[in-house]
């Protein structure tokens, strides 16, 4: 349990840590709310539904659609996504087939896809 609260920690602080550094976004609460584009927020709205709905790895699929080199909007969407699922408990990720370990993985390929690796390395190498 102290385990995975940490690496929950650990997640959530570099989303928080991206989003001030790339987006001037200082926040502990990190939901759509943040994104300033309407579209944008609909977008993460039907991701979440997804989520929502158990079909994580469905939304995890459309997310990587929405990522292109350069687009920092979908960046923070997909910070958005991965912080939204970060929150869910250990027993929702399992009952949908997904694992704590598998937002680490997404997150860490969303980042390096925009050069940003030496980032979730400073956070999440030890994981």
């Amino acid at each position: 349990m102290f385990e995975q609260d940490y690496i929950m920690r650990l997640i959530k602080e570099m989303v928080r840590t991206l989003l001030k550094l790339l987006f001037h976004i200082d926040t502990d609460s990190q939901t759509e709310e943040l994104l300033k584009e309407r579209e944008e927020k609909e977008t993460l709205n039907a991701l979440l539904e997804l989520v929502d709905g158990g079909e994580i790895n469905e939304a995890e699929n459309r997310l990587y659609d929405l990522i292109s080199e350069g687009d920092m909007a979908a960046l923070e969407t997909a910070l958005l996504f991965y912080s939204y699922l970060n929150d869910k408990t250990d027993e929702f990720l399992e009952e949908n087939h997904f694992s704590r370990n598998e937002i680490i993985s997404g997150l860490k390929d969303v980042v390096g896809r925009y050069g940003l690796n030496g980032m979730a390395d400073v956070f999440l190498e030890e994981l």
